[in-house]
């Protein structure tokens, strides 16, 4: 007899475990680091302090700016204008010097910066796109002047000066000022144009551009974010600076920093034209930020690549 085939077996029943699940277990040793919760709200909140004792100050400046003498030196200050003013800022802008000391400033900051762009960007180009003798060491003390105190030489500058028939005079002032900003801006823009590859040079010459064409078609173009960081420090430094223009010239061809010493007396310190005076200095430093801030984020971060 022919023994009767075997049933096939029965299919397993199907596994009433999602698969999400299943893969969930092959992630085993994989740990996920982050801040809890606490953590994130404390951070924050360490945030907010830094910020508000940053922002008091500035804050505290307004406020005085806005006050009538009284509530100024009043015993127990006041943290808003009772009655708010404009006197401070129609005295500043009525107190001698006050409009010369502003046209000098925009003149020797403008002439500085310009100056120190042209120099430093044709140092740098040498630097970054040329092969010569003692190049490593030229970068080397570009970036050691950085270190040396400004006002440590300021005695050998003034009689350099003085031999020289600059002393008490914008002239001087913008040349001393360039060479201050100068060891940044090649230090800086070096690393913009080492960021632009040498293809596009070799490229441009084999299309049968000329060295000079390369320059003013390429490098210049694509080292225009670096120039507008670069001219942003360079503004802030030279409009900002007070003890070299106070020593070397005099009182009407100085900046609005050193005319605010003017505030300060041996009768006492007329705070609220002070800090409206201070105010009315921070105002080309703002307008000047609006203007190129588009630019500025492109700036800081396209040199930071490769230098």
């Amino acid at each position: 007899m022919v023994a009767p085939a075997a049933s096939p077996a029965a299919p397993a029943p199907a596994s009433t475990v999602p698969l999400k699940r299943r893969r969930a277990k092959a992630d085993d040793g994989v740990i996920t680091v982050g801040r809890s919760r606490a953590g994130t709200i404390l951070a924050n909140a360490a945030g907010v302090v830094f910020s508000v004792l940053m922002l008091f100050p500035v804050y505290w400046v307004l406020n005085t700016a806005f006050k009538p003498a009284d509530e100024v030196l009043a015993l127990e200050p006041t943290f808003w204008p009772t009655s708010p003013t404009l006197d401070n800022f129609i005295s500043a802008f009525k107190a001698p010097l006050f409009l010369k000391d502003m046209l000098n400033g925009v003149i020797v900051t403008l002439l500085a910066v310009a100056g120190a762009l042209v120099v430093g960007f044709l140092g740098a180009l040498s630097i970054a796109r040329f092969s010569f003798y003692g190049r490593k060491a030229i970068i080397l003390v570009v970036l050691v002047v950085q270190l040396i105190p400004f006002l440590s030489l300021l005695i050998p500058l003034f009689l350099m000066l003085q031999s020289a028939d600059l002393t008490n005079s914008l002239i001087g002032v913008s040349i001393t000022y360039l060479v201050l900003i100068l060891p940044y801006t090649v230090w800086t823009l070096r690393g913009f144009i080492s960021g632009i590859p040498r293809e596009l040079d070799e490229a441009a010459l084999i299309d049968g551009c000329t060295r000079a064409q390369v320059f003013w078609r390429i490098i210049l173009p694509l080292t225009g974010p670096g120039l507008v960081a670069t001219s942003v420090y360079g503004f802030i430094q030279a409009w900002n600076e007070f003890i070299i223009i106070n020593t070397l010239n005099s009182p009407d061809k100085q900046n609005l920093m050193a005319w605010l010493l003017q505030n300060q007396t041996t009768r006492g310190t007329a705070w609220g034209p002070l800090m409206a005076g201070a105010i009315i200095t921070s105002i080309p430093v703002v307008i000047f930020f609006l203007i190129i801030q588009r630019n500025i984020a492109t700036g800081l971060t396209a040199g930071a690549v490769k230098g």
